[in-house]
């Protein structure tokens, strides 16, 4: 048996998790690295099914140049042609770069350093500037540079937690399962959590505030006021101005009137923070996707600079990350506002000294919404995008397409042979995915961590940095890339953070300047600052780690005083309000189990389980008044298309709003894409996109028959007449179809053997049907095995669960007592369903979940987990469990 083990990092959110990967013949499986300090051996949900999306189905395994397969000499030769054609002809800023967070800090160093140093252009954006783009600008604003300055051990060393705009159990479910563990050792430990919608992070919440939407710069300048009320001063540079401001909002009755809460609870965490010296703010993307995101974010970082909880155990504001490498991006300049090594633009001659490049861009490039409005009106020619789908990802993101559409040249980097941008290259580059990669990725505490490969590169994919770096030297730029490995990128990365710095930038690795290739493989997590043991060490010896678990321990920052700066914000509601024809805020986001658009989740049986169709979460007054019913389906419109979802009502929706997910895409649902309906207003600082508020209306979806197929071989449903309604939700050994339909067939038979490709003389067909009652089902077996199953309904609710009929999928004959059952959708006994599933790491479902509360007299999550392991790993499906106990109890 050959077995290797692997260390290496998972490649999803900015937590940073350290992975073990075992091969064992061929087969991998992962489990979390107890030695990594960010993860201690716990993954979540997604971390955990990794294994299962490292197979090659639907990978890009080969260049493609016009639709046909090409080699790497004539891609490489056609993406330098076209950008050197149009560079001579139209000049740098008519080529551009749109890369990603999944990019390596390695990759994302080659294509900065080629598109402002040698192009000469700062057009060069990233994903990154839409989640977190706004910490950028407000750590700059504050600090002079940006810098997170805590660590995750202080979440657990703080007696208050303050989660902002983040559904960290959800979306960061390791760090949340960090606080979640702390405040089981420490009684006294308080979390509050502040969030339009009590998600399931704040449903464990010891106080939670459902602000209006936009209200953020009213709750924490209402705060600073409150905190100066109480005797509380600084010197710090800025106070008196940002004080003065947030004194003008008036008192805790204004503050509360204007966040939509109620008075008692803006007292009581005005109260809680002021005497709780370990405070830790965290916030995410609630906060920074915000036409004045950066304005909110410099609102709490006032507080936190106002009463000195910076820099201290327990004490800081904390800005955690969506993507794996937001924070190396942002190291080496991947976003279009900044240069490499945190350096600005007024820095722009000594990094070409350090680069002994021939230009350098001396001034800002094109942010990532204004990039694509460029393209649309045809002054940037050229994009080539790496690791990233924009198309769904981007907010009015048809207007994105259209771009894409209209361009001159796209070339598209990627390790997936279809998404919505890579269906529109003109060349296809294939990447190597997660699972090949080699180097680094820095996490939301700073920490430095090791991606390895642990499986061979398939077919003729190739790293990113290689890619980048053959392109440059074939546009006549082999010196600056002659590069011969990750390693050798990571040390001109170090060597730049450390050139004439001499403390000016906290940002600095030179401690691993001189890192050789062997101790560049066995680099443990290390985090950053690094700085030389002494300046005669050997070289290739790891560098002494001092203690830079917190910055700015000394009170001393990268600023030209010396001082971190308060900034005076004023309270502004979003770009776009409400209004009679579009009177609800739509808010987007992320769910459990997904990740971003789903090229790498949709792979995992598993993850797509959980919540399997895009949907709209909506208040019951809200639900009452536009005529839509849990369960059924909707169409959520605004001023920039449609998207037909099912309905969630549920009160822990605020009244006035929506919230739909962000994954789905057109691979998997025909009008899913949520970015399409988004408001494409910026914050003007940042230029981050307002994703948390665009105005919208809803309606019902008038559908005259709902139904699911469950096929053992994908179906082409996109574009099937009478097929309004789609979503693909791939399976184990199937592929499970929800469907619907404005106008029923006349002859379903017909219809249903078309869908899936079968001739009417297929011999082992089952069917039913109450024509009357619009209700129609069938099943095709061949040789015993179940090959398909179909059941329509004029009402969701008329159909039956999936999860007994998906059980049958297995490869094995179907049992006479299973086909008995199979038309009615329900097994004889009752307890061979495990219903739709809640704990994915363990595949548990709810039916057999409720089993074992009122079987076994289960009346705590501790004790469902020890029965049936559901909430051991992650945690993140406890508040479900929880929700269930509950429901038990009231029964």
């Amino acid at each position: 048996m050959n077995t290797t083990t692997t260390r290496t990092t998972c490649p999803y959110c900015g937590v940073g998790c350290g992975v073990n990967a075992v091969v064992e013949n061929d087969a991998v499986r992962v489990a979390g690295d107890e030695a990594h300090p960010s993860n201690r051996g716990r993954l979540c949900s997604k971390g955990t099914a990794l294994a299962d999306t490292v197979g090659l189905n639907d990978r890009l395994l080969y260049p493609m140049v016009d639709g046909r397969r090409a080699g790497w000499d004539e891609a490489l030769d056609e993406v330098a042609g076209r950008f050197g054609e149009i560079i001579a002809e139209h000049g740098p800023d008519a080529v551009a770069f749109y890369v990603s967070g999944q990019l390596l800090t390695e990759d994302y160093y080659v294509a900065n350093k080629l598109m402002k140093g040698y192009i000469g252009s700062a057009n060069i954006d990233t994903n990154s500037r839409l989640c977190m783009s706004s910490a950028v600008a407000g750590h700059k604003r504050a600090f002079g540079e940006d810098v997170v300055p805590g660590c995750y051990e202080d979440l657990e060393l703080a007696d208050l937690v303050v989660l902002v705009g983040s559904n960290t159990a959800w979306c960061h479910p390791v760090v949340y399962q960090r606080i979640v563990a702390a405040g089981e050792d420490n009684p006294d430990k308080k979390l509050v959590v502040i969030d339009p919608r009590r998600t399931a992070t704040a449903e464990s919440a010891d106080l939670h505030l459902p602000l209006a939407p936009g209200t953020d710069v009213h709750l924490f300048n209402g705060l600073l006021a409150y905190l100066t009320g109480q005797g509380i001063e600084s010197d710090l540079p800025g106070t008196a101005e940002a004080v003065a401001e947030a004194r003008a909002l008036g008192d805790i009755d204004a503050v509360a009137t204007a966040c939509g809460v109620a008075r008692d609870t803006v007292a009581a965490f005005f109260e809680l923070f002021a005497k709780t010296e370990r405070t830790v703010t965290v916030f995410s993307q609630g906060v920074n996707q915000s036409s004045a995101g950066t304005d909110k974010v410099n609102a709490i970082l006032n507080c936190h600079l106002l009463t000195d909880r910076i820099g201290k155990p327990g004490a800081c504001p904390f800005s955690i990350t969506g993507q794996p490498n937001a924070m190396g991006g942002r190291e080496v300049g991947g976003l279009s506002s900044t240069l490499a090594a945190h350096m600005g633009f007024d820095d722009a001659e000594r990094v070409q000294r350090f680069w002994d490049s021939p230009r350098i861009a001396s001034a800002p490039g094109l942010k990532a919404v204004e990039l694509f409005e460029a393209i649309e009106r045809g002054e940037v020619k050229a994009v080539w995008i790496m690791a990233t789908n924009p198309l769904v990802s981007l907010p009015d993101a048809d207007r994105a397409r259209r771009a894409l559409e209209a361009c001159e040249f796209v070339a598209v980097s990627d390790c997936m042979r279809h998404t919505d941008t890579v269906d529109r290259a003109h060349v296809l580059l294939p990447a190597a995915a997660w699972a090949e990669k080699s180097g680094t990725v820095t996490n939301s505490e700073r920490i430095i961590s090791r991606q390895r490969s642990f499986l061979p590169m398939p077919g003729a994919a190739r790293a990113d940095w290689d890619i980048i770096c053959d392109v440059a030297r074939r546009m006549g730029f082999g010196d600056g890339f002659g590069f011969d490995s990750a390693a050798a990128i990571f040390r001109e990365h170090a060597a730049l953070t450390a050139f004439e710095n001499e403390g000016e930038r906290v940002l600095n690795l030179e401690g691993l300047v001189q890192l050789t290739d062997q101790a560049y493989d066995r680099l443990e997590p290390l985090r950053w600052p690094v700085r030389a043991e002494t300046a005669g060490r050997a070289v290739g010896a790891m560098p002494a780690q001092q203690d830079s678990r917190r910055l700015f321990v000394d009170g001393v920052y990268p600023t030209s005083d010396g001082k971190a700066h308060l900034v005076a914000v004023t309270p502004r509601g979003p770009a776009n309000a409400v209004s009679d024809q579009w009177p609800l805020a739509l808010n987007t986001g992320r769910i459990r189990d997904h990740w971003h658009t789903m090229t790498r989740t949709a792979k995992s049986a598993r993850l797509s389980a959980h919540i399997p169709e895009p949907f709209v979460e909506i208040h019951p007054t809200d639900a009452n008044r536009y005529g839509v019913a849990d369960g059924a389906l909707a169409t959520v419109s605004t001023v920039r298309g449609e998207a037909h979802v099912r309905v969630i009502v549920t009160d822990g929706q605020r009244e006035g709003t929506l919230f739909v997910p962000m994954h789905w895409n057109d691979q998997f649902a025909a009008r899913a894409r949520v970015g399409a309906l988004a408001n494409p207003a910026v914050c003007p600082i940042s230029g981050e996109p307002e994703f948390k508020h665009t105005p919208a209306a809803i309606a019902p979806f008038e559908a005259a028959w709902h139904g699911f197929i469950l096929a053992s071989r994908p179906l082409r449903l996109a574009g099937e007449r009478l097929v309004d309604y789609w979503v693909k939700v791939p399976g184990e050994r199937f592929y499970r179809y929800e469907v619907a339909g404005l106008q029923a067939p006349d002859d379903w038979a017909a219809t249903v053997r078309g869908w899936l490709g079968i001739d009417e003389r297929t011999a082992d067909w089952l069917e039913a049907s109450d024509l009357a009652a619009g209700r129609y089902r069938a099943a095709h077996m061949d040789a015993g095995h179940i090959e398909a199953c179909v059941f329509v309904a004029p009402e969701p609710a008329a159909l039956p669960e999936r999860s007994w009929l998906a059980g049958l999928f297995t490869g094995e004959p179907v049992e006479e007592a299973e086909r008995i059952g199979l038309l009615a959708g329900r097994p004889a006994d009752p307890g061979a369903d495990p219903g739709p599933q809640v704990c994915s790491c363990f595949g548990v479902g709810r039916n057999t979940i409720l089993r074992a509360i009122n079987e076994q007299g289960l009346d705590s999550v501790a004790a469902v987990g020890k029965a049936l392991d559901a909430g051991t790993n992650c945690g993140s499906c406890k508040p479900e469990i929880a929700a269930l106990i509950a429901d038990a109890g009231e029964e």
